[in-house]
């Protein structure tokens, strides 16, 4: 993988990288064009360590492992079903529910909420260069 792209899949920018390669957090290569290249893995590994999302709530807990801890951004709701927006870090997750649910839960503009994904429901898409397919 080149810099450029873990750079941005670590959201840090290139000279970073370059200055996390110095370091040893990440070990590179020089690709068949001399370009300085990174493993996707361990690109993934890193961005793993490095990230610090925000605990649960107090007194929650959970078997789920596909948890994002965010606040309530946008509510959009009629007289059954509701549409609640939460930000998630860097990550926007917009979850349909009804409006019976919102009202329970206490949701409003601003507050903490966790949004818990069910694996078997997760869409994994891959880019694919030029001419790869």
């Amino acid at each position: 993988m080149r810099i450029r792209d873990a750079a941005t899949h670590l959201g840090v920018s290139d000279d970073t990288l370059r200055r996390w390669i110095d370091r040893g957090l990440l070990q590179a290569d020089l690709d068949s064009s001399g370009r300085k290249v990174v493993d996707g893995y361990e690109v993934a590994m890193v961005a793993r360590d490095q990230a610090a999302p925000p605990g649960l709530p107090t007194g929650t807990t959970s078997s789920a492992r596909n948890r994002f801890v965010g606040l309530v951004t946008d509510i959009r709701m009629d007289s059954v079903m509701a549409q609640v927006e939460l930000q998630c870090g860097p990550f926007r997750v917009v979850s349909l529910m009804s409006s019976e649910a919102v009202r329970e839960l206490g949701l409003e503009l601003g507050s903490a909420a966790v949004a818990t994904t069910k694996a078997t429901h997760v869409v994994v898409e891959v880019a694919h260069e030029a001419g790869d397919q």
